[in-house]
């Protein structure tokens, strides 16, 4: 007798034991399915299964019919910035010069997927930005002039134009070919070797004084970019020239694009202040 009551208890023991663990598994698990995700986990997500992107911008044609007069607009502007954008522009450069076919080459300081990964923090600023403040800075640095109305049609067809060559990307996907490798701090720049660089492979085309001509731009003197463009940083100049120069051939070493940036980056140019900028500004009408 005492051996069946023994037998029972600890039979229903088993029998307990296994409903607890059974029930312990079920909430774990519905829990788990239910509980918001950790910034910790959404961090690991994309790690663990990196976005593919592809480098594939839609043709300019192929835009929306509502909205393709205003993206057709943006690349115009991109490529012909004085004749659609005149009243902003304050020297001889383009955006498609540092943006080739209008950033929508690979082979370049491209803007294919600029509209996935902004807003996006900058140094410069403190704080994220928006495209239109991006370009913002462009009219009033590198083109020397001042910003077309946020609210107008320059600056809307150009986010326009963002907005539809950065088709199909994710948003805030890793876009691997936007921005400039860092060129590294192994190799002083050598402003006198930089003339040599300059005189034997850049004159040629940017013209002996620097200052352009008609197959390429202004890399110095008031008609080229003033002292707040990023182009005036020493690393910037010299990867895009390491990466892009000579155009659809380049050859340069780190070095030389380090030694010639050095060697530009000493000449005279404008100068930048946010106050001159204001000053330039047309509020009332838009370049035609």
């Amino acid at each position: 007798m005492q051996h069946g009551r023994l037998y029972f208890s600890l039979v229903l023991a088993l029998i307990l034991l296994g409903l607890a663990a059974w029930l312990t598994l079920f909430f774990r698990v519905t829990g788990s399915a239910n509980r918001p995700v950790s910034s910790a986990t959404a961090s690991a997500g994309p790690a663990a299964f990196p976005l593919a992107v592809a480098f594939n911008p839609p043709a300019l044609e192929d835009a929306p019919a509502d909205n393709r007069e205003a993206v057709l607009l943006g690349y115009k502007i991109m490529t012909e910035t004085k004749k659609y954008a005149g009243d902003y522009v304050g020297n001889d450069l383009a955006c498609t010069n540092c943006h080739f076919d209008g950033g929508r080459s690979k082979d370049t300081i491209s803007l294919v997927g600029v509209a996935a990964v902004y807003p996006h923090y900058r140094d410069r600023s403190g704080f994220s930005t928006d495209l239109t403040l991006r370009t913002t800075d462009c009219f009033q640095r590198s083109m020397n002039g001042s910003a077309p109305p946020a609210d107008g049609k320059i600056m809307q067809a150009l986010t326009a134009y963002y907005q539809w060559i950065s088709k199909d990307i994710p948003i805030y996907a890793d876009v691997p070919w936007i921005g400039l490798p860092e060129m590294g701090k192994d190799h002083k720049p050598d402003a006198v070797a930089g003339e040599t660089v300059y005189r034997n492979v850049c004159a040629r085309c940017h013209g002996g004084d620097g200052r352009g001509t008609d197959i390429a731009p202004a890399v110095l003197g008031e008609r080229s970019y003033n002292d707040g463009a990023g182009m005036n940083r020493v690393g910037t100049f010299a990867a895009f020239s390491w990466r892009f120069m000579p155009k659809s051939a380049p050859s340069l070493t780190r070095e030389q694009a380090l030694d010639v940036s050095q060697y530009i980056h000493g000449m005279p140019r404008p100068h930048f202040s946010r106050a001159d900028a204001a000053v330039k500004a047309k509020p009332a009408g838009e370049a035609k």
